[in-house]
């Protein structure tokens, strides 16, 4: 049994002797010389190509900065569409740029691309299925920004998501919520855009009164008001309606005022028309309730 043992023993330091011993050999038939000079070569030309691109960049970056700023002093665009149409350009020559870096350096260290894509085979489906998910996101960007759904600057709701557009990219749509929160939206999944920036947005002005208070007096003084604000909000884009009595939720009572204004001022206006109807009211003797009323006792 110990003969047996002391075999295998011998016999496992011949075989590892021998690989060491082809090892060896097969370390001093390099050339280091030669590897060293093709690395330090191959180094220098990637350095010189990143430093080469890293110019380029700049100098295109320059030049689309430029024209648009051009374009913004010809104020044939709006502020919005010119930074949107911005931040895409620069995108897309962004990525382009480091598509051909990754093509060149894959070229300079040796790498048949090429061959290499035809070859893929289930890798390159594989690949191909992985970047679904960014090819629909840059033919949805492509979309959102040629049909104009939205633009940087824009007040819009998308899904659960409401703020002010920050960045329209190929891939990302980026919305700054009102709290702050800067949120990242794939644009695949952008499904309804709702925009609040592009058409008169409804305001609804409620003045709570007393039951028993002279409501078609209340109305004349409201209405009286109208004519003269509506001079001085320019952001008011049609006559305000006084509608009349309306029940509050909470079991008050207001008298309601529509009007559309401009988009994005919808909150000056109602704050103006409020304050203007209150003192106008206030002067007159009606009184205005500073806590819900229960209409069950």
């Amino acid at each position: 049994m110990q003969e047996t043992t002391s075999s295998t023993q011998l016999e496992l330091t011949k075989q590892t002797k021998k690989g060491i011993h082809v090892f060896q050999k097969f370390w001093d038939s390099l050339d280091w010389e030669k590897i060293f000079s093709t690395v330090i070569y191959k180094a220098m030309i990637i350095l010189i190509f990143l430093i080469i691109l890293i110019i380029i960049r700049k100098i295109v970056l320059h030049l689309i900065e430029k024209s648009f700023e051009n374009y913004r002093k010809k104020e044939a665009y709006s502020e919005g569409r010119l930074k949107t149409l911005e931040t895409l350009a620069k995108n897309f020559f962004q990525y382009f740029l480091f598509f051909v870096l990754v093509y060149s350096i894959l070229t300079i260290i040796g790498i048949p691309v090429g061959s290499l894509i035809a070859g893929a085979g289930i890798a390159g489906v594989a690949l191909g299925l992985g970047a679904q998910g960014f090819i629909n996101d840059v033919i949805t960007g492509f979309f959102i920004i040629y049909e104009r759904q939205l633009d940087v600057g824009d007040h819009v709701i998308l899904d659960t998501v409401e703020g002010i557009v920050d960045q329209v990219g190929l891939r990302t749509t980026q919305v700054k919520s009102f709290d702050g929160t800067l949120n990242y939206i794939p644009n695949r999944q952008i499904l309804i855009v709702s925009n609040l920036s592009r058409e008169n947005q409804q305001v609804l002005i409620d003045i709570r009164v007393n039951p028993d208070e002279d409501i078609e007096k209340v109305k004349q003084i409201m209405h009286d008001i109208n004519e003269k604000i509506i001079k001085d909000i320019p952001d008011i884009k049609t006559e305000p309606t006084i509608i009349g009595l309306i029940n509050l939720p909470n079991g008050s009572f207001a008298v309601r005022c529509i009007v559309y204004a401009k988009a994005g001022s919808q909150m000056i206006v109602k704050s103006k028309m409020t304050t203007a109807y209150v003192e106008a009211l206030t002067t007159a003797g009606i009184a205005i309730p500073t806590s819900p009323l229960n209409l069950g006792i």
